[in-house]
């Protein structure tokens, strides 16, 4: 067997070689700052349309690392999203991350009002973590519930938009990716229909590992 493929930092290492060179012969070129995150996400879904679809406001890989630098939490809409990104990275960076979807305050809230658990726990997170890093990879009404806020003067330090699906999703991301705009909010999003939480949780530990500087991850967790 070759070395590189018996331990967890050999497959890394010889996958993102592997995709490295099959971006070079398609004569993809990724943008030197956000080429972590691309690749990062490609290693998690086997998908090179990553690599035209990733939507980067300007500075987003930046400020999110900052954020995450600074010690600010990672919101997500999903445990799924949540359990999979690094808790070894963002202790070391003292931060952490959270998810409300399985609060029983937000459940209730939820039913009372007629609206999505995704919904009100963003809410809940936007009272409790203000400028959070908030990760969507599943529930469009997340971003919904983000760009309301945001119109209301609501300030996360970034916005990972992926949700997955084919109801309101494309809508949602389109306008996350405005309103941001508008407002001057960092904003990483997958255009269309594809996501999911594999995608948030993959964009997440790219800007973990960018802000520890580190680029053998599983060689430190």
């Amino acid at each position: 067997m070759d070395e590189r493929c018996a331990s967890p930092a050999g497959i890394e290492a010889k996958s993102m070689e592997i995709i490295s060179r099959e971006l070079e012969e398609m004569g993809i070129s990724l943008p030197p700052e956000n080429a972590d995150v691309i690749r990062r996400v490609i290693h998690a879904t086997a998908d090179f349309g990553y690599a035209s679809s990733l939507y980067f406001s300007e500075g987003a890989v930046r400020f999110g690392v900052e954020a995450l630098r600074a010690g600010k939490r990672i919101v997500t809409d999903t445990n799924m999203a949540l359990a999979g990104i690094s808790k070894t990275g963002l202790s070391r960076l003292g931060s952490g991350s959270v998810c409300y979807m399985a609060d029983e305050e937000v459940a209730g809230r939820a039913k009372a009002l007629g609206v999505t658990r995704a919904a009100v726990s963003m809410q809940k997170a936007a009272g409790e973590y203000p400028d959070a890093v908030y990760a969507a990879g599943n529930a469009p009404t997340a971003l919904f519930a983000l760009s309301e806020m945001i119109r209301e003067g609501f300030r996360p330090s970034l916005v990972i938009a992926v949700p997955v699906g084919f109801v309101n999703v494309t809508e949602a991301k389109e306008e996350i990716i405005r309103i941001g705009a508008e407002a001057g909010i960092p904003v990483i999003a997958a255009v269309g229909r594809k996501g999911g939480s594999t995608v948030a949780a993959a964009i997440c530990n790219a800007l973990i590992y960018e802000a520890l500087g580190m680029t053998d991850p599983f060689s430190r967790e």
